[in-house]
């Protein structure tokens, strides 16, 4: 027999190392954060196209609003332009009867110095029979001493006749040469090499208006060419806008998707770079809750006057500023905690808690300085006390799930945008939701 040797002992197989979902889910979530930021980058950038856009609607409506203004200036100013043609012509006439009474004039005074001519010659003849009158007087002796008188009478009268009607025909002389050249210069002798100054000066006036009413009339075609090309440009840049605005959602939907993902993969227990931030505002919104609680049940502040939604303007703030009767509390309670979460990390941009509505009463102490005359630098550095109602700070404030991750642009002032994360943990007070603390970090 041979000495069979004993099989070698079986040999188990190894089991295949199993897949690490730790690493897995912390690549997922790296990759959603890249995601996010891509998509609000993406978000921000069509959201400044379609506020641009909103903006060059606004303005062509104001243009073609003036366009419209301008065409009914021109349309008055054509309407004027007829009525001084019809004023002009009605000068040419009214100019026209009044030489021809200043003709008629000029006949009567030359009348008038026909007539003073006979007087003249009346009185010389007078003056001549008077003289032969004392002749024959003073031939009579005694007996003609009193005709002589009455000759010598008559003689002086015919004397001062004569030189009243010298006197006469010589200012009727000058008003004829006076009138003739004023009906010279009034009427429009047509057959005449040049009119009158006058005449001139009206057709120079007649030819202005002319000018006007052309003129009027190339605006008015100009006005309406115009008016239809900023209507087809408005209704193109109109188009343009709404297809934006559609874009826009679809990225919105987009950046709301990539931030599902990264809150899903937080959820997975997992620990990614979002998980100390996650964990630090969701322990700075249960402080505050327990904070406000405790107000209540001192008696510090009522229930209405926490959920206080009557936002009083704070007079000649430039952003506007709001109050309400819970600004002091919090004011009290909120800054500890706030200032503990800011200073938590380097990545922390502000930390700061909203109500329901976006409404911010209490902010970090860096960005809650008393506003100045420059809103620019308002909009940086006094922040609280603001209603922030954009898409980030309204979710922030009404999310009631355990935490909310978005991705946003803030706004820091002067068209300075910066892309961050902005972590939102709910806030209540006796069950009731009261809003939310943000915390901001960047990338």
């Amino acid at each position: 027999m041979f000495n069979r040797r004993p099989p070698p002992p079986a040999v188990m197989p190894t089991q295949p190392p199993g897949p690490d979902f730790t690493a897995a889910i912390r690549g997922i979530a790296g990759k959603a954060s890249e995601l996010g930021r891509g998509a609000a980058e993406l978000d921000g950038t069509i959201e400044d196209v379609v506020a641009s856009g909103n903006r060059q609607v606004t303005e062509i409506g104001q243009l073609a609003a003036d366009m419209q203004a301008m065409m009914t200036s021109n349309r008055a100013i054509e309407s004027s332009g007829e009525a001084s043609r019809v004023a002009m012509d009605q000068a040419r006439d009214a100019v026209a009867q009044v030489g021809q009474g200043v003709l008629g004039v000029v006949t009567s005074l030359r009348d008038v110095a026909s007539a003073a001519t006979d007087i003249t010659q009346i009185a010389l003849q007078t003056r001549l029979v008077a003289f032969n009158a004392t002749v024959e007087a003073k031939r009579a002796g005694e007996a003609g001493a009193g005709f002589a008188v009455v000759a010598e009478a008559v003689k002086d009268l015919a004397a001062k006749v004569e030189q009243s009607s010298k006197l006469i025909m010589s200012t009727v002389t000058q008003l004829d040469a006076r009138i003739d050249s004023l009906a010279a210069s009034i009427t429009d002798n047509k057959d005449a090499a040049t009119h009158s100054a006058f005449h001139q000066a009206l057709a120079q006036v007649e030819a202005s208006v002319n000018e006007i009413a052309a003129a009027t009339q190339r605006n008015l075609q100009t006005c309406q060419a115009v008016t239809t090309e900023v209507g087809t440009v408005a209704a193109s840049v109109a188009a343009n806008a709404e297809t934006l605005k559609r874009v826009n959602a679809n990225t919105r939907s987009f950046l709301q998707a990539s931030e599902a993902l990264a809150e899903i993969t937080n959820d997975c227990g997992a620990v990614t770079t979002d998980t100390p931030f996650i964990e630090a505002v969701q322990r700075g919104a249960a402080r505050l809750s327990k904070a406000l609680e405790r107000a209540v049940a001192e008696g510090r502040i009522s229930m209405a006057d926490l959920f206080d939604e009557k936002y009083v303007p704070v007079p000649g703030s430039n952003p506007a500023q709001v109050m309400t009767r819970f600004v002091a509390l919090t004011d009290e309670l909120f800054p500890p905690v706030q200032e503990e979460l800011l200073a938590s990390d380097p990545k922390v941009v502000f930390c700061a808690a909203v109500d329901r509505n976006g409404f911010l009463p209490t902010h970090n102490l860096k960005f809650s300085q008393p506003q100045g005359a420059d809103p620019v630098w308002n909009a940086a550095n006094s922040r609280n006390r603001r209603i922030f109602n954009d898409r980030t700070g309204m979710a922030a404030g009404r999310n009631q799930r355990r935490f909310l991750l978005q991705t946003y642009r803030r706004d820091m002032g002067g068209g300075h945008r910066v892309l961050m994360k902005d972590l939102s943990a709910p806030i209540t007070v006796q069950g009731r939701h009261w809003g939310g603390l943000r915390l901001a970090y960047s990338f």
